[in-house]
């Protein structure tokens, strides 16, 4: 008979609960180890028919990780799992997992696309270099805070002209320089790991035909068609181009109920660092842009109708679907039917 398996999972410890026939007739704890799940599932479970799991920090490992051991891993929405979740009258990890269990055996789930690694390598690198340039430009504020409380203002200036100006005005105040001169240096090192990283996401990106492909939008920078290349990884994990501005959450919510019916602000679900870098892209379009082009001519037009907010968010759901046309048929962005494409 078949089995089916939940799998609760934190950092330290993994529940595990096993039905069948609409019973539950294991449960138990085991180390968050892949490896170790594996064997404890064949022995507990030898006909595995669905091993379930929720989307979390580990998901991408332990998908990945079951599936090389054989098992048939499945991981599902958070969100929709919860609703299911919450019946029960104790929140436990053990009544966690055999919620699961119970959701894998009436299949009453929604299975989401696990990224590969390759992908998720990608994301990390992203990732990495803009919690550096987050880091980069508190650490220059923090600079600038501190010296102003002793009548030291820096100008304006990044980079190496930040630098000059805060050494500059630091001469002659060697008891001040003892104290900001360190925090200098922090942000002199941050800088320069931020080139390293900028320099491996530039020679990524180079080496990718789709992200090579993707920059020739508009717009679209190194960064933007990076994250949306990895984001996606193929073209065929939507069955059509509109479906993914829905899944980057650029599409608005609606509610109805009775004779209540109306549309509210978009639903800002999915990938919120790739749904900030496709407004951006919209933005430099928008306000920038100096290309004359048809999708330049439509968002213009509807900047003029609907305000700049508006139009900028309905111009990044037509990059996302334009972006996913062009990788699914492998060509290079068309000036002159960029506004045919549809929203």
């Amino acid at each position: 008979m078949d089995q089916h398996i939940g799998l609760d999972v934190s950092l330290k410890d993994t529940s595990v609960s096993v039905r069948q026939d609409g019973k539950r007739i294991w449960r138990g704890k085991c180390a968050s180890d892949p490896k170790l799940l594996a064997e404890v599932i064949r022995k507990r479970a030898p006909n595995a028919k669905r091993v379930v799991f929720e989307t979390g920090p580990l998901s991408v490992w332990f998908f990945h990780a079951l599936t090389a051991e054989g098992l048939p891993a499945i991981c599902i929405d958070a969100r929709h799992a919860k609703a299911a979740l919450d019946m029960a009258a104790n929140k436990t990890d053990a009544n966690d997992a055999d919620g699961l269990a119970h959701l894998a055996e009436v299949g009453f789930y929604r299975e989401v696309r696990v990224k590969g690694f390759d992908s998720m390598l990608m994301r990390t690198l992203i990732a990495a270099r803009r919690q550096l340039m987050k880091m980069r430009v508190q650490m220059s504020n923090q600079i600038r805070g501190l010296m102003k409380t002793f009548g030291l203002v820096v100008p304006k200036g990044a980079g190496s002209v930040f630098d000059r100006n805060v050494i500059s005005l630091l001469e002659g105040e060697d008891n001040l320089a003892r104290i900001i001169l360190p925090l200098l240096k922090a942000w002199g090192d941050i800088r320069l790991r931020v080139a390293e990283l900028t320099k491996q996401l530039v020679a990524m990106a180079g080496a990718d035909q789709r992200c090579r492909l993707l920059t020739s939008v508009p717009g679209v920078g190194t960064v933007t068609a990076t994250a949306f290349a990895a984001a996606v990884e193929d073209s065929i994990n939507f069955k059509n181009s509109r479906a993914v501005g829905a899944w980057v959450g650029l599409t608005p919510k609606r509610y109805q109920s009775g004779e209540v019916d109306y549309e509210g602000h978009i639903s800002r679900r999915g990938d919120a660092k790739l749904r900030t870098l496709l407004y951006e892209a919209a933005s430099v379009i928008l306000n920038r842009s100096t290309e004359t082009n048809a999708l330049r001519t439509w968002a213009l037009a509807l900047k003029e109708r609907l305000g700049f907010k508006r139009a900028a968010v309905a111009l990044a759901r037509k990059l996302a679907v334009i972006m996913h046309a062009m990788l699914k048929t492998g060509e290079l962005f068309d000036p002159n039917a960029g506004a045919a494409a549809p929203t």
